[in-house]
């Protein structure tokens, strides 16, 4: 039995192609396996807040000095953090935003990377004061994308700084397993944009059955 989290971003509905991928997915692999448990967040239609000062003064606070007001303002955070934690799987849809992430899963991000928590800070070791927390897991993201060809070496490489991110940032966390499928040309649309979701659905269906 596995525990997955999925997480849509899109603030589009049937419309999206991420979410419908992600949803096939995740209901695909319920059916293989009926053991396994889902939870679902959908930061695209309800977005978390925005990390703010008391946020931030509440993360660098032990738990057992924060106040009333600190404790309240780091809240949300927590529930999103052991949310996290729980889960072996994740399943995520984000679509391309100006060639990276929507700001509401930026937002996601900000809220679950925490000290002492996700990961903690060392400083007396000089050579990798950076620990990651977030072991043994796996990750599937699935992206929609309105033009094509951001692959290694594509001409659209250096405009992609939206794979780089999110290996780099769930990486620090230790998660260094990630799977990414692409929907793309969804702006020049027609049998290019047909190609690519058949292409992704296909993707999708090989790792169901892993």
């Amino acid at each position: 039995m596995a525990h997955l989290l999925h997480i849509d971003s899109s603030p589009r509905g049937e419309r999206s192609h991420s979410r419908r991928l992600t949803r096939e997915f995740v209901e695909a692999r319920v059916q293989a396996h009926p053991g396994d448990v889902v939870t679902y967040r959908d930061v695209g239609r309800k977005p978390v807040p925005h990390v703010d000062e008391p946020w931030i003064a509440a993360a660098y606070t032990p738990p057992e000095q924060r106040t009333p007001q600190l404790q309240e303002s780091i809240s949300i955070s927590d529930q999103l953090v052991d949310e996290f934690l729980a889960a072996d799987l994740y399943v995520i849809g984000i679509p391309m935003y100006n060639f990276s992430v929507p700001s509401t899963f930026k937002a996601y991000i900000d809220q679950i990377v925490r000290p002492g928590r996700t990961f903690v800070f060392e400083p007396e070791d000089a050579a990798n004061p950076y620990k990651p927390l977030v072991l043994n897991k796996k990750m599937l993201i699935i992206t929609a994308r309105g033009d094509s060809g951001f692959g290694p070496g594509e001409r659209n490489e250096k405009l992609n700084h939206q794979d780089p991110y999110l290996k780099t940032v769930f990486g620090f966390l230790g998660i260094t397993d990630i799977t990414f499928i692409h929907v793309e040309n969804d702006e020049l649309g027609g049998t290019s944009l047909v190609k690519s979701i058949a292409a992704a659905r296909a993707q999708v269906a090989q790792l169901v059955g892993k």
